[in-house]
């Protein structure tokens, strides 16, 4: 094959994989229990990991004023008792 191409291809090929998200998959990888209720007030969106995908654990995926946070699925059950309280609605990433 011709240098060239050679080349071209592998051009290709790495910037297909570094455009890509799914070549990477940004898991949690420990989960919490202990967060401050203000903090879980001020969830913006959740987002749910599992575990039969690329990532090992299941884990809750805070989404709060930019930054993540990682809980474990029980943290659901109070957050769904806080939006009933406070009438507010929490967005959910599919």
């Amino acid at each position: 094959m011709d240098l060239k191409l050679m080349v071209l291809l592998l051009f290709l090929c790495a910037l297909a994989i570094t455009s890509t998200e799914g070549a990477l998959p940004k898991c949690c990888l420990m989960t919490s229990m202990n967060f401050p209720r203000k903090l879980l007030m001020k969830v913006e969106q959740v987002e749910e990991q599992r575990n039969s995908g690329a990532c090992e654990i299941n884990a809750l995926v805070l989404h709060v004023k930019k930054k993540k946070y990682c809980a474990h699925p029980k943290i659901k059950r109070i957050l769904k008792k806080l939006q009933r309280k406070t009438g507010r609605r929490v967005r959910k990433k599919l």
